[in-house]
């Protein structure tokens, strides 16, 4: 049985939500972003005590298709932006049309309505937050962020990330990360 977490973006949340479920008494066989495979439903009793756990953690159990939805097209895309090794081969539509078995244009209206932003919005945001990230850590060059990110050049890259910010990458780097925001506050 699948459980959906609203929230769960990082290696140190899919920790924390197995903790509080085995906690609970639940059996855990897996978890992944936004998701968690337990062996067993939890009783009514063990929902009510998760549920107020996870949400005194920042974490929301995800009820509902349509929500259940949105988590899943945002921890693809946290995914896919924040985890990858390198930039995926297919245009994020087909990444998420393909993932979910929906068609993206359902998928982009459904986020939209839900959301109140775009699909496309939502993935520059994650973009624009791991380009900050690289560009504190001071590893790689701008030309690296750009090939590592899937940016088709380094001026589009710094195009996007003024357009987002209103600084450019190299102003954004002389305050040193200041202005970095959480994945889960996008």
């Amino acid at each position: 049985m699948k459980l959906y977490i609203k929230n769960m973006v990082c290696s140190r949340c899919k920790m924390v939500v197995r903790s509080e479920l085995e906690k609970a008494g639940l059996q855990v066989l897996g978890v992944e972003l936004g998701e968690v495979e337990i062996k067993n439903p939890p009783t009514n009793l063990q929902q009510m005590k998760l549920t107020a756990s996870l949400k005194q953690l920042g974490f929301e159990l995800i009820d509902d298709q349509k929500s259940r939805l949105i988590e899943q097209i945002k921890t693809t895309i946290i995914g896919q932006v924040h985890y990858a090794d390198a930039p995926a081969p297919l245009k994020l539509s087909a990444i998420l049309a393909d993932k979910l078995n929906y068609d993206y244009g359902y998928l982009s209206n459904l986020f939209s309505e839900v959301e109140g932003s775009t699909i496309e919005k939502y993935y520059i945001n994650q973009r624009t937050e791991k380009v900050k990230e690289l560009l504190v850590y001071n590893e790689l060059s701008l030309s690296q962020i750009a090939f590592q990110l899937g940016y088709s050049s380094v001026a589009y890259l710094s195009s996007q990330f003024k357009q987002v910010t209103g600084m450019t990458p190299s102003a954004f780097k002389k305050l040193q990360g200041n202005k970095r925001k959480n994945i889960e506050d996008l």
